[in-house]
């Protein structure tokens, strides 16, 4: 084995999303960064769909962009349809979606790396971790070169083990067209970890021009295009609209008519597959009196043809897969660029992992995205982004940078698979944070810009137009708590107007906009200053005036939980010393290991009857004394 002669601070291992932003973020923190993957064309690939953000995930990229994170520029500068979701909805669940031209969302990404200071890539396939004894000090290539590095960021994807389904015909591979990875799981189990098998999947991609698209319903996107990322002044990208189609009674016979020799139901694949993201022949059977499905036909760039057809994912035979989809009106006389499959690949249980996202068993290692069971672009670079900031923290010396459940949909994400793990791909919902009135869209910034730039991330121009937008929200808040109705001719005219009858004179701005039927835009009808206001102060002011009792309850819970959430528990804490814990609690709190009593109060099983005998325990220290005649009576 070579040994190449750099010694890096961080490697990381993997160019998918979560790879990207490990490596880009450690490198722009100032640490020499090695990424090492498979193949140097497919950094930053959509495997899977053309798209980025959507229900919660938009929440996650907004928040990558506030902590000074790549994928809101990269979606920004490429995307070829910008929507924004549930706009009828309250702010805390609206959300932020945008198709991309596939290609040049790749290129950029691509050339970004390739112009970052300290980052340097090279093609490879890491084929295990280079151990001195239980000390990480690099990874092996296949090529039989060996890296060295301060710690390393395992961000494999779909590739450890990958083996492509199409039918009943399979091959290993990480995604189609690319070579799986082998060996680095079987080392992992090796070294302690408990590494499963999960499987995923995608739709064929289909030839645009022999698609009827005057028979299908044209989806436009918002007009003008609301940006993803807070430094992006407007989308320059040409836009295009997606077409909606549906599948028939036709199109679930013939799906019927191949479940035989379907890997899903012939017991041919062994992984577990994402729960809310079904394949077309699972939805089928699930729901059988349902009598179409629908999908959204993306388009996957603006200089070729093929397009995506969203929510038809399957690993059905190719006979079967050209007459299903030349079922739905409209692609009677669709040709398959590229058959659907599925995938099943390796992962490693989160639960052994720190809230830095650092391993348990093995000190300087760390794992983001796929490989910790979650799904899906964002999820990963969301994982990514964190691990590679905490890599390189850690070669500084710094504590780690850890966010907490009222703090972003990050914290809540990471929380969730340290603490619970996973035996299915892991997605991002709105419903899986109970802080949410808090962790909106509009205000990632508000939360996490100074967290990102206290590590290095955000640049120096854009956290001072942070600052100045935070200064003008706040001026605007305190203007309009302070101006009061005055019963001038205009405002006379817009109560009479608009039904405000009971509008009395000496009615602060605040208290007007508090009521439901009053909008900002409403306000600005007789407020010269308000019509000046910037959309983006607008909308944090209306907010925060409209939503404050609800807003101010969620502080009170998130105080009221914050005694839990900073109790730390010790790593060396022995569970079976503490008398008024049963077998069970002992037996999950021994395998999780959580690192604070708020961690453990959310593991199943582990009741609040037990949350109080531990903090007792700790304060007592009687934890330490194990074999002691000291009893804890159950709470």
């Amino acid at each position: 084995m070579h040994c190449y002669e750099t010694i890096y601070d961080v490697i990381v291992v993997g160019a998918g999303h979560a790879g990207c932003e490990a490596a880009l973020a450690a490198a722009r923190i100032g640490c020499s960064t090695l990424l090492l993957t498979i193949n140097l064309d497919a950094i930053a690939l959509m495997s899977c769909n053309p798209a980025i953000g959507g229900l919660a995930k938009g929440h996650l990229v907004k928040e990558i962009d506030a902590l000074g994170g790549e994928m809101a520029k990269n979606i920004d500068a490429t995307g070829i349809q910008f929507r924004i979701l549930n706009t009828r909805k309250g702010p805390a669940v609206r959300a932020s979606r945008a198709q991309a031209d596939k290609q040049l969302y790749r290129l950029r990404m691509k050339r970004i790396m390739e112009q970052q200071d300290n980052l340097f890539l090279k093609q490879g396939e890491v084929t295990g971790l280079y151990l001195e004894g239980n000390e990480l000090r690099g990874v092996d290539t296949r090529s039989g070169i060996r890296f060295l590095g301060k710690t390393v960021v395992l961000t494999t994807g779909t590739f450890m083990r990958g083996l492509i389904h199409i039918g009943l015909t399979n091959y290993p591979g990480g995604r189609a067209g690319d070579l799986p990875s082998l060996g680095l799981s079987d080392q992992l189990r090796d070294l302690g970890f408990q590494v499963g098998r999960l499987k995923t999947g995608t739709p064929a991609r289909l030839d645009g021009r022999t698609i009827d698209f005057s028979r299908l319903e044209a989806q436009y996107g918002d007009d003008p295009p609301v940006p993803f990322s807070f430094s992006t002044g407007r989308i320059t990208m040409p836009q295009v609209p997606c077409h909606i189609a549906y599948t028939n009674q036709r199109s679930h016979d013939i799906i019927r008519s191949g479940l035989d020799r379907s890997p899903l139901y012939a017991g041919v694949i062994e992984g577990v597959g994402p729960r809310y993201c079904p394949s077309i022949e699972d939805k089928v059977v699930r729901f059988p009196d349902k009598e179409r499905h629908q999908t959204f036909i993306e388009p996957e760039g603006l200089e070729t043809v093929e397009v995506y057809p969203s929510g038809m994912s399957t690993s059905l035979p190719i006979d079967i897969q050209i007459p299903f989809y030349r079922s739905i009106e409209g692609l009677e006389h669709v040709e398959i660029m590229r058959p659907a499959y599925a995938i099943e690949y390796d992962y490693v249980d989160p639960i052994q992992l720190y809230a830095s996202l650092e391993t348990k068993p093995i000190p300087n290692l760390y794992h983001a995205g796929q490989i910790n069971g979650t799904s899906g672009y964002e999820e990963a670079a969301a994982q990514g982004l964190m691990a590679g900031i905490n890599a390189a923290l850690r070669t500084k010396g710094l504590n780690p940078l850890v966010l907490g459940r009222s703090e972003a949909y990050i914290g809540v994400m990471i929380d969730d698979l340290i603490t619970l793990g996973t035996k299915e791909p892991y997605r991002m919902f709105t419903s899986r944070a109970e802080y949410r009135l808090l962790l909106r869209e509009d205000n990632a910034d508000l939360r996490l810009r100074e967290k990102g730039y206290s590590v290095g991330l955000v640049p120096e121009a854009d956290f001072e137009r942070f600052l100045r937008k935070r200064e003008l929200i706040a001026a605007e808040y305190e203007r309009i708590c302070s101006s009061r109705i005055v019963m001038d001719s205009r405002e006379h005219e817009f109560l009479s107007t608009h039904g405000l009858s009971d509008i009395q004179k000496g009615t602060t701005f605040e208290q007007l906009l508090r009521r439901p039927e009053v909008t900002y835009g409403e306000l600005a009808e007789f407020d010269d200053v308000s019509r000046e206001t910037v959309p983006e102060v607008r909308e944090q002011v209306e907010i925060q005036v409209k939503y404050r009792g609800y807003i101010e309850r969620q502080l009170e819970q998130v105080e009221r939980a914050r005694k839990l959430e900073s109790t730390q528990l010790p790593a060396d804490l022995n569970y079976s010393s503490i008398h008024g814990l049963t077998t069970e609690v002992r037996e999950k709190l021994s395998r999780n290991r959580p690192e604070t009593l708020g961690q453990a109060s959310r593991i199943p099983g582990v009741t609040p009857a037990a949350i109080s005998v531990l903090s007792i325990a700790l304060k007592s220290d009687s934890w330490k004394r194990a074999g002691s005649e000291t009893r804890l009576e159950e709470a």
